[in-house]
C-alpha cells in the first residue's frame, strides 16, 4: 500500500530546486549528483496546523526540520511551569539542530499559523554531510548562527533598554522578510504581543506602550497585527549594535542584528 505522506523523489527534486527558499535552507554549489543524494535524504513534506507541535521538550532528537511556509515559535518550560519563548522562526530556517549534543530536544516548537516543513532524518543528513563538503560547511554555519543569535539575545535582554529591544526585534523581522523576497517595511506579526514580551523580557503593557510610542513618533503604523515601517533609519537609531545578521540594505560589516 502506498504511503500518501511520502512524496515521490521526482516531486521533491522539482519542489526543492524551484522553491524560492532554496538558497536559504540549502547550501549553494550542489551539482545534480549531490542534489539527487539530498533528495533521497528528505523524507516528506509535512503540514502542521496552528497550535500543532513539531516536537516537544525532552523528546528524542531524530529529525531536522526545514521550515517551508508559515512560522514557528520555540519555547522552554522552566521549573515553575512557566513558558519562556526562545525564538520565532520563518521560512528557510532549520529547526532542531540545537539538540545534536544532547540527543533530545531542550525546547518545544509549535506552529503559530498553518505551516509546512520538510523533514530530514539527522543520521542520514550527517552521513551525507561527510560526502558533500558544502553540506558539512552549511551545517556548521547554521549552528554558528544559532550561537550568535543566543549571544545577541542574552546581550539584548541584559543591556538594552526596552525601546531598543522592540526596535531590534522589528528590524530583525524586516531583514528576514526582505531575505525571502517580501516587503521589508510592511508585514504581519504571527506572534502575539504576550509572546513578543516574553521573548524580549518585557511586560506586555510595555510592549503595547512602545508600539504606541513608535507610532506617535512616526516610525511605524500598527493596525492589530499589521506593521508598516515608515522610518527605517529612525528605528535603527533607537537600537544599538550587535554583530550578527546584516540589516536590510547594509553589508555584513555594517550595523547588524540577530
Amino acid at each position: 500500500m502506498k504511503d500518501n505522506n511520502v512524496i515521490e523523489l521526482s516531486a521533491i527534486r522539482t519542489t526543492c530546486q524551484s522553491c524560492g527558499l532554496y538558497q536559504l535552507c540549502l547550501p549553494m554549489g550542489l551539482d545534480q549528483g549531490d542534489m539527487d543524494k539530498l533528495d533521497k535524504v528528505i523524507k516528506r513534506q509535512r503540514k502542521i496546523e496552528r497550535g500543532d507541535h513539531l516536537y516537544r521538550m525532552r523528546e528524542s532528537f531524530t529529525t531536522v526540520y526545514a521550515l517551508r511556509s508559515g512560522s514557528v515559535k520555540t519555547y522552554s518550560t522552566i521549573e515553575n511551569g512557566q513558558e519562556q519563548v526562545t525564538g520565532f522562526h520563518l521560512p528557510g530556517e532549520l529547526l532542531g539542530l540545537n539538540a545534536v549534543s544532547t540527543k533530545f530536544h531542550t525546547d518545544s516548537a509549535i506552529a503559530l499559523e498553518t505551516s509546512s516543513v520538510c523533514e530530514i532524518p539527522f543520521d542520514r543528513l550527517e552521513n551525507l554531510s561527510h560526502e558533500i563538503p558544502s553540506m558539512h560547511h552549511h551545517l556548521l554555519h547554521v549552528m554558528s548562527e544559532e550561537i550568535q543569535h543566543d549571544h545577541c539575545q542574552l546581550m539584548m535582554i541584559a543591556k538594552m533598554p526596552a525601546e531598543a529591544r522592540l526596535a531590534r526585534f522589528l528590524l530583525s523581522l524586516s531583514y528576514h522578510f526582505s531575505q525571502r523576497g517580501f516587503s521589508s517595511t510592511k508585514f504581519n506579526l504571527s506572534m502575539s504581543r504576550n509572546d513578543i514580551a516574553n521573548l524580549l523580557g518585557l511586560a506586555v503593557e510595555t510592549v503595547s506602550r512602545l508600539f504606541s510610542h513608535f507610532q506617535d513618533e512616526g516610525l511605524l503604523t500598527v493596525e492589530r497585527k499589521s506593521i508598516e515601517i515608515h522610518d527605517m533609519d529612525g528605528l535603527m537609531n533607537v537600537t544599538t549594535k550587535c554583530a550578527s545578521h546584516p540589516l536590510p540594505g547594509k553589508s555584513p560589516s555594517s550595523d547588524s542584528l540577530s
